[in-house]
């Protein structure tokens, strides 16, 4: 270890011993192997439980009809108001890359214990470059490197992208939300998914469209399989 790295160390150690990193829920001190949140908050979120029937729940039922899924994966049920929203919005507007992460993991964790048919490769849903640049990153690539992590799958962002500048979803109506994400996502090196099984990943699905959107530009691609995952299911 050289010195640089030894005086970095000792830094660390003491800002932590002065001013301990704390849970972003409850406000207490973090065990060492907790990231952001303590593991009793994450016990105390509301779960889906939808690992134990991903090819029938209320996720996979919300495609049927409209693009084909293998399984869909979505670890917290998303109320306006609650826990799981005020953790998004931290993730989202607060910057909170390494609280994306962490719940990633947690996705990860979920579909590990499934035993479903095995992931190829974790994609997550892009940004518009000019909504990157504002915000300055994209929250479900935050969210697709803590599940390529656990998963042990390459991470590809470059496959798929988005090519139209949308208005924000959030106030939208069901109707309003397809008409927003209509064609907006184009395939650029397809060769770089040929034949696997994508996971694609976002923060939170709320009517599906934006998934739908980019899971039918996706099986544009020979043998492509799709499951999708997400922190969140929104119920409306």
């Amino acid at each position: 270890m050289n010195l640089a790295q030894h005086v970095i160390n000792i830094s660390s150690a003491v800002t932590q011993l002065f001013f301990p990193p704390i849970c972003i829920s409850c406000g207490t001190h973090l065990f060492k192997h907790e990231i952001e949140i303590c593991q009793m908050c994450i016990r105390r979120l509301p779960r889906t439980y939808y690992e134990r029937c991903p090819s029938d729940n209320q996720v996979s039922i919300l495609m049927w009809g409209r693009c084909k899924i293998e399984y869909a994966y979505s670890l917290f049920f998303y109320k306006k108001g609650e826990t799981v929203q005020r953790l998004l919005h931290e993730i989202k507007y607060r910057s909170n890359k390494p609280l994306g992460t962490e719940l990633g993991r947690q996705v990860a964790k979920t579909i590990a214990e499934s035993q479903r048919e095995e992931i190829d490769v974790v994609v997550p849903i892009p940004l518009h470059p000019k909504k990157e640049r504002k915000r300055g990153f994209n929250q479900a690539h935050v969210i697709a490197q803590g599940i390529s992590e656990v998963l042990c799958k390459p991470l590809i962002d470059s496959a798929v992208y988005r090519n139209t500048h949308t208005a924000s979803q959030t106030r939208k109506g069901r109707y309003e939300r397809w008409q927003n994400v209509e064609n907006i996502f184009n395939v650029r090196a397809p060769e770089q998914l040929e034949g696997k099984h994508v996971l694609l990943v976002d923060d939170v699905i709320t009517t599906g469209s934006t998934m739908e959107a980019c899971i039918n530009q996706l099986r544009t691609i020979e043998g492509v399989k799709v499951s999708v995952a997400s922190i969140a299911y929104a119920v409306l």
